[in-house]
């Protein structure tokens, strides 16, 4: 049997339309009634999660477990969330229902392994996300060795998140925070990036760029593509 997709979403709302443009686009249909039936709860007065991690900003739990009763309420057979730094929630939301959350940190840590053997990712993710430990631990648990920014490189980072893409400006506005970015962690011996926040892979997009990278919200629409029992379209094999 066919099952739903819940999008527990609006963190940010760019990045929720990204996730259900990809698993629509990665889903493999010849005709509309060959996708998957996807509910969508984009709450963006979620409040900010790397706050809440790193500043004792206002806990986003009680408006994430509202968006999960409403998505519980619509039929969703699984919760997905296309936030990284959410996912440091997750335990304390799945203890709060009997619907299974898929991990777009799992799903990224296995096709890291998988498409890059014994090569160094650079984990590219918020302040929150990299203090929370939460790539770490994934990659770790798949032996792919990483690195993480520090100083210059993760305030630029923050830049391009939070001025330059949540902020809606021009990618000019960011291109040279992004260079910093990349060249900076390539220099201390990165392979390839892990864009660890959704609002990365759209910058790399609007900047045209062409780097090796994971996007950890493509593994996410696949992993839930899959999980729904729906045939994913494949490109590159994995």
């Amino acid at each position: 049997m066919k099952k739903s997709i819940g999008i527990l979403g609006g963190m940010g709302p760019l990045a929720t339309a990204d996730l259900f443009q990809k698993i629509v686009s990665l889903t493999d249909a010849a005709r509309d009634s060959d996708h998957i039936r996807v509910y969508i709860d984009s709450n963006a007065a979620i409040p900010d999660r790397t706050a809440a991690i790193l500043h004792g900003g206002a806990d986003p739990l009680p408006a994430m477990t509202d968006s999960l009763r409403k998505l519980e309420a619509c039929g969703a057979d699984c919760v997905i969330m296309p936030c990284n730094t959410a996912h440091y929630f997750l335990p304390r939301l799945q203890e709060r229902t009997t619907l299974p959350f898929l991990s777009m940190l799992e799903a990224t840590a296995r096709i890291c392994h998988a498409r890059f053997p014994g090569k160094t990712a650079a984990v590219l993710a918020t302040q929150g996300t990299l203090a929370a430990g939460l790539y770490q631990q994934a990659l770790a648990s798949e032996q792919v060795p990483f690195l993480i920014p520090g100083g210059s490189e993760q305030e630029a980072l923050m830049r391009v998140i939070y001025q330059g893409v949540k902020a809606g400006q021009p990618p000019e506005s960011y291109r040279a925070d992004m260079a910093l970015v990349l060249d900076g962690l390539t220099a201390q011996g990165a392979d390839y990036f892990i864009l660890g926040c959704t609002e990365l892979p759209l910058a790399v997009s609007l900047l045209g760029l062409s780097i090796p990278a994971v996007d950890p919200t493509t593994e996410l629409a696949k992993a839930a593509i899959r999980f729904c029992g729906y045939p994913v379209k494949m490109a590159d094999g994995l």
